[in-house]
């Protein structure tokens, strides 16, 4: 089916007419933290004048530990995501309470942030959101860095250590899952069901310490580990003990990457591993995961007007899933997924941009495990087009560095899901029933 499938004009019209009332109704008047600390503009850091697909120049900035420039205050900034949710048939339910079967509208996230230099060699990205789904508040991302410029043997070399909250979080580039595409998605809307555990598992779950190393400006090493928090701790930062996982012990993670900075163009090529034995309830068994992939990124900066970029990430896990079979979850305790993510965008004079991304999932067939699936599977494919408007971002915008605005249409076609292109659940759903499209104005602060 072609990627562009029709949506019902209905949906295209509300989308349409939200994002006119969200670009003129919406004000915030506070510094944007990282902008205020450096004197940069927002382009400086991010692709498209806005996060979080980073130049060299931000994922410098990241590595040296939010450090660079001066502050004063303590660093706060802020954050609204605001959207509008159709997807092409109705859903069965209501997605959460408070909303309809479609045609949502949701001031999907306010968050607040302590972002940037805390002391010369000291830096933070501390995010803690509320939820205009779930209406609660709950910490969000964190990731603190100590971080030094050394020299070794003649070379620079940038050193430091990441506390942080999220596996793939800390990582400088945007192929890994905690900042790749899609950069803001609906959470009103069917997602593919299954996926690797490095790709959200863990996040907000688990509290990690890496050490990394940028030598000679191409070699990016991490190594570090994570460990689950306790469930009454996770409760008063937020997270509901329902959602709450738990690894059995500390979960290794590494990193290894080649950049290169040519400054018209940039690229980089690497590697990433973890795995994490998982906690069952009613069997002294473990579940294993096993993630390791491999991932590029390619960026033509050229003078900033036109700019190209390419982000790719595949990824395997091996399961060894003998508490799940112990308990009679899955017919086998052997298993595995295959997962892709892969992205090409555009943009012009840091103001208007275009995405395509294609993503999927690929697992085994297993009647029990995967007993929502008609096909046994819960294999899901598909595309995201995006299509995006940053009036600021840019040193002349209009309060600059006050305020920044990024405008979105993102259509999602799912060409598989859960296993089937048609009565994939056995209601007679089809996987095209689930695309989405999404209207978004997302505001930093």
């Amino acid at each position: 089916m072609s990627l562009l499938q029709p949506v019902a004009l209905r949906g295209i019209l509300r989308a349409s007419l939200v994002l006119l009332l969200l670009g003129s109704s919406l004000r915030a008047y506070a510094l944007p933290s990282y902008a205020r600390q450096t004197g940069d503009d927002c382009a400086t850091c991010h692709v498209g004048g806005f996060g979080p697909q980073l130049t060299p120049h931000g994922q410098r900035f990241k590595l040296t530990g939010y450090t660079d420039g001066q502050n004063s205050v303590i660093p706060l900034s802020g954050m609204l995501v605001t959207n509008f949710t159709h997807v092409a048939k109705d859903l069965e339910e209501a997605p959460a309470e408070h909303f309809s079967k479609n045609d949502n509208f949701a001031a999907q996230e306010v968050s607040g942030f302590v972002a940037g230099r805390l002391t010369d060699h000291i830096g933070s990205f501390a995010q803690v959101t509320y939820s205009g789904v779930d209406r609660k508040w709950a910490w969000d991302n964190l990731d603190v860095r100590y971080a030094r410029e050394l020299s070794l043997n003649g070379k620079d070399l940038i050193a430091g250590v990441s506390l942080n909250n999220n596996p793939s979080l800390q990582d400088p580039f945007n192929t890994l899952p905690a900042w790749g595409y899609p950069y803001t998605a609906s959470d009103l809307a069917p997602g593919a069901p299954v996926g690797p555990l490095l790709a959200g598992g863990l996040e907000m779950q688990v509290m990690g310490a890496n050490a990394y190393a940028l030598y000679d400006k191409h070699w990016y090493v991490e190594a570090g580990g994570y460990r689950s928090l306790s469930a009454s701790m996770l409760d008063k930062f937020g997270i509901p003990k329902d959602d709450v996982v738990r690894a059995a012990s500390v979960s290794p993670y590494a990193r290894l990457a080649y950049t290169v900075d040519a400054r018209k163009t940039a690229y980089s090529v690497g590697l990433v591993a973890m795995q994490s034995r998982m906690k069952a309830d009613d069997t002294t068994d473990r579940d294993r995961y096993t993630d390791y992939g491999i991932d590029a990124s390619y960026q033509f900066l050229g003078n900033r007007h036109n700019i190209v970029s390419f982000n790719g990430l595949l990824l395997h896990e091996d399961q060894n899933l003998a508490a799940t079979f112990a308990g009679g979850g899955a017919d086998r305790a052997s298993q595995s997924l295959n997962s892709y993510n892969l992205n090409v965008s555009y943009y012009r004079d840091q103001t208007y941009g275009a995405t395509l991304g294609l993503f999927g999932v690929n697992t085994g067939h297993d009647a029990t495990l995967y007993a929502d699936s008609t096909r046994a599977r819960a294999s899901t494919r598909g595309e995201t087009l995006q299509l995006d408007y940053t009036p600021w971002g840019k040193e002349d915008s209009w309060l600059a560095p006050n305020l920044n605005l990024r405008l979105g249409l993102q259509y999602t076609h799912y060409d598989r899901f859960d296993g089937g292109s048609s009565n994939y659940d056995g209601s007679g759903r089809s996987a095209s029933d689930n695309d989405t499209l999404l209207a978004f104005a997302w505001f930093a602060f």
